[in-house]
This record gives C-alpha cells, sequence and structure tokens, in this order.
C-alpha cells in the first residue's frame, strides 16, 4: 500500500470529530503526526505527536496510543484540541465565520521529529477544512436602536428557538460559538456590548436595559420561536447572563459558563435600579510561572455574604445551568455556581443545575476548540491565566456541548416550537 495519510470528513462543521489514519508504513515504524494553522491574522498555532506503527504498518488514532508530543494515550482528537501558539499567549478565534473554513494541515513524518531547526519534508500530508457555519445558515448584520451585532440564522422557514449569546472582557464581537449553535438549529444572536462600532469602548456600567432591548429585538424578529429567548454567557458575559435570567421576564433558559453569581468591578443599572459592585480583591493577584495573572483568589468569598451585590437567582421566572471547570484559573466559579444553587434551593427552587468538570479551566469553549492555558488582554497589558488540563479539558467542551443543546432544546421548545 502507498504511504497515506487519511482524515474523513476532511470537510466538516468545527463541532465534529474526524478520524485520522495513517497506512502503508513499515510495521512497528516510530512516526510523527503534526497539524499547523494559521489564524486570519497569519498567527501559527502547532501540535504534534509520536506514534508507533502497529503490525499491518498502520496508526490509526482512534485506537493508537501517543508514545509522547503535546499529549500521551488514546487521543483521537487531540491533535486539535492542543494546538499551540507559536507566539506565546495568543488565542484561536476565527473572526470571519461565513466566508471561510480554518484550514488545518496535518503531516506525516517517519521519524521523531523533535527539532524545530531540522526541516526535512512530510511523507503524506492531508489538509482538513473546518466550518463554523452549516449549509444554508445565514448571517444578518444587526443595528436596530442601540442593538449591536451579528443574527446567524438556520436554514427553513423556522420559527426558530432565539439565543443571545455573550463573551467575556474580550468585548468587541465574537461569533463562531453562535455560528455553530445556528448550524445546530438554533437563530442565535451574537451581542456585542462594548468595543465594538459605537458602542463604549470600554466596559463601564452593566446596562441590563441594552440586553433587555436586544431581547425584545430578538422576539420581535418574524422568524423567532415565542414566547422566551435563551441565554448562553461565558466570564463576564456569564454575569450579565446570570442578571439578565433573574431581571428579564423574556429569558427562559440561561447557560453560564464559568462566571461570578454576583455583581463585580462594574455596576449594574436596570431601570431604577442601580447595584454597587463588590471590588476585586486585586492584592490577592499570583503571577504564573509563565508571567500570565491568575485572578482566581480576588473575587473575594468573604463578600460574597454582602447580600446586595449577589444576583437574586430565586427571582429567575426560567432555567439556569451553570457549567464549570474546577481547574479555572480565574476566578473560583464552581464556588460561585454552588453558591447560587444553595441560594435557589434555600427559596425552595430546582430550576438550576450545575454540570461541574475536574481539569477544566476558565475558556470552556465547543468541541476541539485549541485547548487556551493563557492569552494575552489588551486592558491589562498582560497576559490572563485561564487555568486547565488540556485533555480533561477538551473533554469537557464535547460533554457541554451537548448538555448545553440538550438544556436548550428542552427549555425553549415546550412552548410548542419544533426542531
Amino acid at each position: 500500500i502507498m504511504l497515506q495519510l487519511i482524515a474523513t470528513p476532511s470537510n466538516a462543521l468545527a463541532d465534529e470529530p474526524v478520524s485520522i489514519r495513517a497506512i502503508g508504513l513499515p510495521p512497528s515504524q516510530i512516526v510523527t503526526i503534526t497539524a499547523t494553522v494559521k489564524d486570519e491574522k497569519e498567527n501559527l498555532f502547532q501540535s504534534k505527536a509520536f506514534y508507533k506503527a502497529n503490525e499491518a504498518g498502520e496508526v490509526d488514532l482512534e485506537q493508537a496510543s501517543a508514545l509522547g508530543g503535546d499529549y500521551v494515550g488514546v487521543h483521537p482528537m487531540g491533535l486539535f484540541c492542543c494546538l499551540k501558539p507559536k507566539r506565546a499567549f495568543q488565542r484561536l478565534i476565527k473572526k470571519d465565520v461565513m466566508n471561510s473554513p480554518l484550514c488545518i494541515c496535518l503531516d506525516l513524518y517517519d521519524s521523531v521529529c523533535w527539532l524545530e531547526t531540522v526541516r526535512i519534508p512530510p511523507k503524506a500530508s492531508q489538509i482538513v477544512h473546518r466550518w463554523f457555519a452549516g449549509p444554508g445558515v445565514k448571517r444578518e448584520q444587526i443595528r436596530e436602536g442601540r442593538v449591536r451585532g451579528a443574527l446567524f440564522l438556520p436554514p427553513g422557514k423556522g420559527p426558530f428557538p432565539g439565543i443571545i449569546d455573550l463573551f467575556g472582557s474580550i468585548g468587541g464581537l465574537v461569533e463562531f460559538r453562535a455560528s455553530l449553535l445556528a448550524s445546530r438549529g438554533f437563530a442565535v444572536l451574537a451581542l456585542a456590548y462594548f468595543a465594538y462600532e459605537d458602542l463604549p469602548k470600554v466596559l463601564l456600567e452593566e446596562d441590563l436595559d441594552y440586553f433587555e432591548e436586544a431581547a425584545n429585538f430578538l422576539l420581535a424578529h418574524p422568524k423567532i420561536q415565542q414566547p422566551g429567548i435563551g441565554v448562553i454567557s461565558v466570564s463576564k458575559g456569564a454575569e450579565i447572563g446570570l442578571a439578565m435570567a433573574c431581571y428579564l421576564k423574556q429569558v427562559v433558559a440561561t447557560v453560564c459558563i464559568n462566571g461570578p453569581s454576583a455583581i463585580f468591578d462594574f455596576p449594574l443599572k436596570y431601570r431604577d435600579l442601580v447595584v454597587t459592585p463588590m471590588r476585586l480583591a486585586f492584592e490577592k493577584i499570583q503571577f504564573h510561572g509563565s508571567g500570565a495573572a491568575c485572578f482566581r483568589h480576588c473575587w473575594d468569598p468573604q463578600n460574597m455574604l454582602n447580600p446586595p451585590k449577589i444576583l437574586p437567582v430565586e427571582k429567575a421566572q426560567g432555567k439556569i445551568l451553570f457549567i464549570v471547570g474546577e481547574n479555572d484559573q480565574c476566578l473560583a466559579s464552581k464556588l460561585h455556581a454552588q453558591r447560587a444553587m444553595d441560594r435557589l434551593r434555600s427559596h425552595g427552587r430546582s430550576s438550576g443545575r450545575m454540570l461541574a468538570y475536574p481539569g477544566a479551566g476558565h475558556l470552556i469553549e465547543p468541541p476541539y476548540s485549541p485547548f487556551c492555558f493563557a492569552c494575552w488582554d489588551s486592558v491589562l497589558g498582560k497576559p490572563m491565566l485561564w487555568g486547565g488540563d488540556p485533555i480533561a479539558h477538551a473533554a469537557a467542551q464535547v460533554h457541554s456541548w451537548r448538555e448545553i443543546q440538550k438544556f436548550f432544546r428542552q427549555h425553549l421548545l415546550q412552548s410548542g416550537g419544533k426542531l
């Protein structure tokens, strides 16, 4: 047999697994398989693993155990999950989700290639296209009243269950999760709330009236199913997402990924209500060996006994799913979710559920997104430590993505819509 590297499917949505096989090798041959991808700014991300061919001269990543490299053991998608930036502290985010895929180049070498200084040509290669929007998904740029964002609609007449997607202190407009969810049958508004177009340059307050305007815009759209919407949110966005769950009757299902359960840093404003924030205890910042800042201990739990600042989760009309990484180095997210769950229970409410993932860090993204341990924060002028173990984190991304979709299907469709 000819020496070949086979990846199937070689053209698929980014949340789908790829099976990778090398065939036609000499029996017991030691090989290196690498993955390489560039983002839209030409930043390079790479991963590699060393394998030993079986007696038939094959390496099948579904069964073969990596002997070394960026991971060890049987991890069929390890090359994708362990892509690391060539220049430290870069985060791989697909910006243009509609017109081009991420092109990941897989290369096979018939030796152990670990020296960066030695360049040898690969024995076989294969390019894998990872798309963030499925066939027929449409993107509408949204500038309605104050609302700024992008709405992703699945193919078909609808109406579709509507979801607002919020990221955290990264700011701007982040679309890759919204477009993937739209590919799975949801209508998703990726919502910007600072550092985008004519929105405030920096976050100074959490203006819940803005998010209510976005919720009303979504519900007024002819393709959105009534009577309520979902919210998916991470980090600072999950603080806002939880506030939306508490105060906005339009919100019936909320996913909070690694967020606090109280108001921190910036005041929350809604109509006549102003909640003054708790201050982060910056004297508790720790610097990791890599130079990244760890904020985990700054969200002082002693302060958590301060009732006015804690979000009144018992007022939430809908369901809340807390997703937490137990190795989150940005905040003690499990502690925060636990506090919210305890508060719900003490009010006799069973509307909350927590999924806690041992070994997972802060940035729990859609499946097979490269694990990001730390990345540059332009506001801090320093890298932020997110934490997590690459393999445990990758497993959490796969599991939570299924659970998120199940949760939204269950709670947004009970009012008679179909999906």
